[in-house]
Order: structure tokens, then sequence, then C-alpha cells
């Protein structure tokens, strides 16, 4: 008997054939429709936009002006999935146009060196179009870590587009740390979203002034490997991008392996806060990434019951 196909799954095919069948030009007005949309009906994603943008912007961001930031941050998330979804196919003259960067030569200096080098980024921008431009327009071999998603043939679906951008990739699970050794080995850019404890069990720091915990593989990986750790973001521009990419943070051994992972993953919270204040309304994170976020939903949702 044929299994019925999950609504997820086509929900996700609709929406890329229909991205690409829009004139480029539709894109902004089309995605801010839909953003405002969709910060109306995601009251669980809206929450945890809101208390965001108050940790960027401070507790007294309310009222009018928040709401204006909620609905932004929604237009850029809309914004995302449209260009993700245009990207194959995309020439990557077109891509070249459409972007500019600082900080290219920290990338060639470490594939120079010969042991790759690890791209540490928060979930801000285009972040998509930024590994698109990497792999197909600097012709630089990438890898990238990804979340798992349900149901199977979405998360089958996923890995495709993204070899189509031609970027590698690695599932996030037990044998991820062993692919991404590899891959650094190979010479490759790996590229890790490292704002959000996906897996859990990672490294406790203070994070725009809350202690919650951050993925200690980037860390990790750089003091096993030598790789260089260069926090990164990919932001838009207007009608374009534009990429950042840092120079290599300080990665020496100090102490024991767990000691210097801790005080490095803190170093990197600090990086991705600087990254993320320059565009706060361009930061993608609706999921609940510190313990007070769960607290915040389980109330909601009992006010909403009541």
């Amino acid at each position: 008997m044929r299994l019925p196909v999950d609504p997820a799954y086509l929900g996700f095919r609709a929406g890329s054939l229909a991205a690409r069948a829009l004139p480029g030009m539709a894109v902004p007005a089309v995605a801010r429709w839909l953003g405002m949309g969709a910060a109306t009906v995601m009251a669980p994603r809206r929450l945890m936009v809101e208390r965001n943008l108050r940790r960027v912007y401070g507790d007294d961001l309310d009222g009018l002006e928040l709401r204006r930031k909620v609905v932004a941050t929604f237009d850029s998330y809309t914004r995302y999935w449209i260009e993700s979804f245009r990207l194959p196919g995309t020439a990557p003259a077109d891509i070249a146009r459409g972007i500019r960067a600082d900080g290219l030569e920290h990338i060639e200096e470490a594939r120079a060196a010969g042991g790759g080098a690890i791209v540490a980024l928060p979930h801000l921008g285009g972040w998509e179009w930024g590994a698109f431009w990497l792999a197909e327009v600097c012709q630089l071999p990438v890898t990238a870590v990804v979340e798992q998603v349900e149901p199977p043939e979405l998360a089958e679906w996923f890995v495709g587009l993204r070899t189509q951008l031609g970027v590698g990739v690695v599932p996030l699970g037990p044998s991820a740390g062993t692919a991404c050794t590899r891959a650094l080995k190979d010479n490759s850019v790996l590229c890790l979203l490292c704002d959000r404890d996906i897996g859990g069990g990672g490294v406790a720091v203070d994070f725009f002034g809350e202690r919650t915990t951050l993925p200690g593989g980037p860390a990790t990986l750089a003091l096993r490997t030598g790789a260089p750790l260069l926090p990164a973001a990919a932001y838009f521009d207007g009608g374009s991008h534009y990429v950042v990419i840092k120079p290599p943070m300080e990665v020496q051994r100090s102490g024991s392996l767990r000691a210097d992972v801790a005080r490095i993953t803190a170093d990197l919270a600090a990086e991705l806060e600087t990254l993320i204040r320059v565009a706060p309304e361009q930061w993608h994170l609706m999921q609940p990434n510190w313990p007070s976020d769960h607290e915040a939903l389980q109330d909601s949702r009992s006010s909403r019951r009541s």
C-alpha cells in the first residue's frame, strides 16, 4: 500500500515551484505580504522573535516599534526561503552581480595552508545564498552541517536542494564530527550555523546577557584540526547581499580541551552578537534558544487556553 505524502513535504515543494515562477522584481513585495501573514498566524514563532529583538534592543522595545520590527523579521525570513528556492538554476554571473564581500582573503589564506576553514554563522540573512556564492562563484569546495528534519522525504529533498547548489551536506548527528574532520582534511570550507544548540549538550555561555548553551563543535574542530575559525554573516543589503568574513579567532590551546572549548565558544558567542547587532531584523532564530524561552512559551499557551 502506498503511504500518503506528508503535507509539509508537499508544502515545501509547492513553495519551491511558486518561488521559481515569480518574476525577480516581484520577490520583495511577495516576501512582505507573506511575512505579514506569517507574523500574524505563527504565534509561538512571533513570541520568540519578540524576545530575541528585545535581547538585542533592550526591554524598552515595545508597542508599535516592536510590532514593526517583528514584521520586518518575518519579511526577511520569507525572503530567505523565496531566494533559497530560486537558487537552483541561477547563473553564477547573476549571483556575482548581486553580492559584495569583505574578508574572502581569510578563507583563501586558510585554504592555502591546506587545512580548510571553519566558517561560523548565525541564522542571519541569506546564508544559503552565501554558501552558493562560495561554491559556484568562488569555485571553492563547501560543506555544510544541516539539521535533520521530518518527514524523511522532506529531509531528502533539502539535501537534494543544497547538493544542486554545489554544497556538500553533513546531517547533524553522531557521525557529523568525523565527516566534518574529513571535509577539513580535504581543504573544504566548512559552514556551521552555530547560534542555536540544536542537538543539546552544548557549552554554557552568556549570549545577549542571558545564560544558554551553544554548540561546542566549531571550537572543538578548530582545536583538533588546526583549521582557522572564521565568524561570518551573509546580510540582505537592499536588493542584493553583503557577506562579511571576519579574521581568524584565537584558538590556541591553553589548558584542558574542555576548558579551551568553553573559552573559545564564549568568545564565539560574543562575535555572533556583534554580527547579529548589525541587522537584528534579519536574525531568523524562531525556536526557543534560552531556558526562559520554554517558560515563556508555556505561559503563552496557558494564557490562550484560559
